[in-house]
């Protein structure tokens, strides 16, 4: 005898909507969100000489965390009719029918007015910079159907936070700063064919680009020349804002990593390009680390100090 089909209850399908709207923010799933708030970090101290306010901090790592959640919405939605041919991504709740598309286009409204609200707490320049890093983060999932290159439009999405934190701290623009920009875009750029690596075979199936895609058997070497652009974008970031030993030896941490991940991806095993992805988390907090170290523990924390 078959068993019954329990009964759909009230309880049953708001539990389903919580569930739905936790995995299309992607909040069950956090990598995203430290990989934006790393360069989003960096920027905080590096534009506070180390000494960001409480507010000032909030304000970013909360707006890090609403734009990443609101960027992987925009991409669900404009995903939603690939997703389910792709075997990552087949079980989202658009695909599932967990979330209707009118209450993802609600959640969005709903995190950008959050996030615009945030801004508002900091300066004109600020918000003027804002609606570009908005701009970027939906205007991304539209990129993979135009260009090989989305994983750039992404990095200029996921940098877009250190221009900013400059302006919210100094309300100026130095151009040092895009050295430490440049160096995170093709940090994203990086991770992010790898990640692209996972699903090149599916990609080329349903006709999505990627520079995994573009690159072809010549992935393992460009990345490792992504890597060299990427270590000089960053050592030429400590020589512009004079940082010390400390940051250096971060900078060293990251070649290590870099090495570590072309070992790991030499194969193109999906498995293990998907690990090296995941380990980039650990990337952006080496830099930080550097950073803090150096302005709380190098040469300049002790002047200041006396």
């Amino acid at each position: 005898m078959m068993e019954a089909t329990p009964p759909i209850t009230e309880s049953s399908k708001i539990t389903s909507k919580w569930r739905g709207a936790v995995e299309i923010t992607r909040f069950d799933k956090p990598i995203g969100t430290l990989l934006l708030l790393a360069p989003t970090l960096w920027g905080v101290v590096l534009a506070s000489e180390g000494r960001p306010s409480l507010a000032m901090l909030c304000i970013f790592v909360a707006g890090a965390i609403v734009m990443r959640a609101a960027g992987c919405i925009a991409n669900d939605l404009a995903d939603r009719n690939l997703d389910g041919h792709v075997e990552r991504t087949r079980l989202r709740p658009l695909v599932t029918g967990a979330l209707s598309v009118k209450e993802a286009f609600g959640l969005l409204g709903a995190l950008l007015i959050l996030a615009l609200i945030l801004v508002a707490l900091t300066n004109a320049l600020t918000m003027k910079l804002s609606f570009v890093g908005a701009g970027l983060a939906l205007i991304y999932p539209f990129m993979k159907r135009i260009t090989h290159w989305p994983q750039i439009v992404l990095g200029l999405a996921f940098s877009w936070s250190i221009p900013m934190a400059f302006a919210a701290s100094q309300s100026a623009l130095p151009q040092e700063l895009w050295w430490l920009f440049c160096a995170n875009v093709l940090w994203t750029l990086i991770y992010d064919t790898q990640y692209a690596m996972v699903d090149r075979e599916d990609d080329l199936a349903i006709g999505i680009k990627s520079t995994a895609i573009l690159f072809g058997d010549m992935d393992v070497r460009v990345i490792a020349l992504l890597q060299c652009l990427c270590l000089f974008a960053f050592w030429r970031c400590g020589v512009a804002f004079e940082l010390g030993r400390f940051y250096d030896l971060a900078i060293i941490g990251v070649a290590l990593m870099f090495i570590w991940h072309l070992w790991l991806i030499r194969g193109r095993d999906t498995a293990r390009c998907f690990i090296a992805f995941n380990q980039s988390k650990w990337i952006g907090l080496i830099v930080l680390a550097g950073l803090c170290a150096h302005f709380w523990l190098g040469d300049n924390a002790v002047l200041s100090a006396n």
